[in-house]
């Protein structure tokens, strides 16, 4: 049962020069071999991705997602921390 309470999800919008510049498979890299499951995906002005996984592991992808690639410059980040839903098998580029 404890390790099951440090499952989250994090709805994540990440904002500055991240489309276009690799970020989205920079993150996708990242959350997959972390173990996280969710997806990512470029939205209208932002980069938005959905992660579940344990806590300790979605905020070493977020603070990877601060640094970003070396070709993206992040602005700002976004987390909304939510109940996890399981509906995940892996971690997608939408």
């Amino acid at each position: 049962m404890e390790k099951k309470s440090s499952l989250v999800r994090a709805h994540i919008k990440a904002y500055g020069k991240v489309q276009g510049v690799g970020f989205r498979f920079f993150v996708n890299r990242r959350a997959s071999a972390s173990g996280v499951k969710g997806w990512i995906r470029n939205a209208d002005g932002f980069v938005e991705a959905v992660m579940e996984g344990d806590k300790a592991k979605i905020e070493e992808c977020v603070e990877s997602c601060r640094k970003g690639s070396p070709f993206c410059k992040v602005e700002k980040i976004d987390i909304n921390w939510e109940d996890p839903t399981g509906e995940f098998d892996r971690f997608e580029v939408k």
